[in-house]
């Protein structure tokens, strides 16, 4: 299966960060996300019901982030991937999670991680 469902950009607001000057308000994160998923059922269908709701994992990914407290963003992208498989049933992710704006002279900085199965 090849299917990919994908979130390009998705901006969170999130208290996030390991020196004391990121403890004290939220800051932007970006997303970007690709979901292994059996697309066909759905093409089928035409039933979001049998979709990857690219919204519910929006807003899911929005209360979650907006939600935490991690020092991390390792921390913060595998808990996100874990939920993706856990609650969505991804069968694999691809996340790009960018801190934009959080070292001077780059633009962003992050991490990317594959979890599940995503060869």
């Amino acid at each position: 299966m090849t299917d990919i469902v994908f979130i390009e950009g998705l901006r969170v607001d999130a208290l996030i960060g390991v020196y004391t000057h990121e403890r004290v308000a939220r800051r932007p994160l970006v997303f970007d996300i690709e979901m292994r998923f059996d697309t066909r059922i759905a093409a089928l269908s035409d039933q979001l019901s049998d979709a990857l709701d690219y919204h519910a994992v929006s807003m899911r990914l929005v209360e979650f982030a907006g939600d935490s407290d991690f020092q991390l963003v390792e921390t913060l992208a595998e808990r996100c991937a874990a939920l993706l498989i856990t609650e969505f049933g991804a069968t694999g992710v691809r996340l790009k999670l960018a801190k934009p704006g959080a070292f001077e002279g780059a633009d962003t900085v992050g991490v990317v991680i594959e979890r599940g199965h995503f060869a």
